[in-house]
């Protein structure tokens, strides 16, 4: 079995082939030779036959006959039929079987000692037999002589035209090796073919022998059921050629349903088709699909300049989405705890030189100050605002503030419940988190760096409102403050307020930017209910 998987397709297409040709010209040989060996044999009967009568009607074999003198009046014109025929023998013998004529004349005028004339002598039949002799088997036509007196008829002696069965067989064989000689020339054309065959079969398979190819297609399926993002490929028709596990369960599909059909049946908004006609990469391309928004990479397949389908990978935003602000949550809390410890160990510094200097007075102070500011701070935040997340986000954030000489003031009307269930913890994390790091970069080059915070929920919104006293924002700025990658402060940045007011818009909120008395003001407002939620339910 292992030697037979080494063969070669070429190998293995130029066997079959010339199996099947020699196969076809033996079997079309064989009953070729059998019917003209059938065919022959009784048109050489027939020759006999017709032949001997012909002979038996010459009124030159009758005369002949009667005088007893056929060597000087009939020998010549039976030599002259025999050799026209070609024939091997004419035998003329007379009633009593005597031999007039022979190919053998030491035969002449002795009897015929074989019992074939009976048929012809008795009853003026004719007919056709096979005899054994030295040089093999024989054909024989017979007729009777008839001679007429007249008033009555009567069978005067009989004529014989003999055939070799070997002479039959070597006119056979002539004609098969005819056959013979054009069957070899088109064993050696399907050779050839056969060759051209293959080399096509083996460009179209880039090379590959049958068990490679097995072995690419079982490897395949292996790697397309094990990747998590969705694959699915179309031929340059625009028809579906493959879809994997992952994408048959993200866009809800029966691949026996799909596979063979154009892309756009299920598919409508996706640029797939677009890249097969311009055969143009696209990278990171959002579609919608049944109320679910996905990211598509889309890459053309080109063969010889031509584009000859598509392959697309993609994944559910929504997944993405929850990776990327996970990380960005513990990147922001990692931030806050590092700020805080900072501060921290900076005031720790200041109270132990105070205590070392015997400032004794000026410790107390500092560490009642301290604790004002830590027992109003606290108040806020584990009093008013009753959700643990919001708490996280602004403990991290006062850290960061802290460390970078700025005063962020959570106001002391702020007041909010544990949030609706179907507010996500990284909206709230990118939405406050992005308001106040935006405030902080507005306070930066500012000699009173203050940035307010303020957050209610008592109506049927949740506000949330971030003032600082920055420099402002013009009207230009404030016509482009939230387009993507839009910013003032370099390249790479101008992403966060973008994705704030996205959030925004996705909860069913609205964003407001104001600017008062020297203070910029951004407030957000978010429906507590939310989209689609219906009144009473959270």
């Amino acid at each position: 079995m292992y030697k037979l998987k080494n063969i070669s397709l070429q190998t293995k297409i130029l066997g079959l082939i010339s199996a099947l040709i020699l196969l076809i010209i033996i079997l079309l040989a064989s009953i070729f030779a059998y019917l003209q060996s059938v065919d022959t044999r009784n048109q050489v009967k027939q020759l006999a036959l017709q032949s001997a009568k012909s002979i038996s009607l010459m009124p030159e074999l009758r005369d002949a006959i009667e005088e007893k003198d056929i060597e000087t009046h009939f020998r010549p014109i039976a030599e002259q039929v025999k050799d026209q025929v070609n024939a091997a023998n004419i035998i003329i013998e007379n009633q009593e079987g005597i031999i007039y004529s022979h190919v053998n004349t030491s035969l002449v005028g002795q009897k015929n000692l074989d019992d074939t004339g009976y048929q012809a002598l008795i009853f003026g039949g004719s007919n056709n037999f096979e005899v054994k002799r030295k040089q093999g088997s024989v054909l024989i036509g017979k007729v009777p002589i008839i001679a007429d007196y007249g008033e009555y008829t009567r069978v005067i002696g009989t004529v014989s035209v003999e055939f070799l069965e070997k002479d039959i067989y070597q006119s056979i064989y002539q004609r098969i090796k005819i056959i013979i000689m054009a069957s070899l020339i088109v064993l050696l054309l399907g050779i050839i073919g056969g060759i051209f065959l293959t080399k096509s079969i083996r460009k179209d398979t880039l090379g590959l022998e049958p068990h490679e190819i097995s072995s690419l297609y079982r490897e395949r399926s292996a790697i397309l059921l094990s990747m998590k993002e969705g694959i699915i490929a179309i031929d340059e028709n625009g028809l579906l050629t493959l879809i994997n596990h992952s994408a048959k369960s993200m866009l809800n599909l029966n691949e026996e349903e799909f596979i063979g059909q154009p892309i756009q049946y299920f598919l409508q908004d996706i640029k797939i088709v677009d890249v097969l006609q311009t055969g143009k990469t696209a990278h990171n391309v959002e579609v919608s699909i049944n109320e679910k928004v996905f990211i598509f990479n889309i890459i053309p397949i080109i063969e010889n300049g031509n584009v000859v389908g598509v392959v697309s990978s993609f994944q559910d935003k929504t997944e993405l989405k929850k990776l990327m602000n996970t990380i960005t949550e513990v990147r922001d809390y990692s931030e806050g705890l590092r700020a805080q410890t900072h501060e921290y160990a900076n005031k720790i510094y200041l109270l132990s030189g105070l205590l070392q200097l015997e400032r004794y007075e000026d410790a107390l102070e500092f560490i009642q100050k301290e604790s004002v500011v830590h027992k109003q701070q606290n108040q806020i935040l584990f009093n008013q605002i009753q959700d643990s997340n919001i708490q996280a986000i602004l403990l991290g954030k006062l850290g960061k503030a802290s460390e970078k000489k700025i005063v962020l003031d959570i106001d002391d009307d702020s007041y909010i419940d544990a949030l609706p269930s179907h507010f996500e913890v990284t909206d709230m994390v990118t939405i406050i988190g992005n308001l106040i790091d935006n405030a902080f970069d507005a306070v930066e080059y500012q000699k009173k760096k203050k940035v307010t915070f303020s957050i209610t929920g008592l109506g049927n919104d949740i506000i949330i409102e971030v003032t600082d006293n920055g420099k402002g924002i013009t009207e230009d700025l404030l016509a482009s403050l939230f387009k993507p990658g839009y910013s003032s402060k370099g390249e790479n940045r101008g992403y966060g307020l973008f994705n704030v007011k996205r959030i925004v818009e996705t909860l069913g909120g609205l964003i407001e930017v104001g600017f008062s008395n020297g203070k910029s003001i951004f407030t957000v407002y978010l429906p507590k209910k939310g989209i689609g939620i219906e009144s009473g339910v959270e």
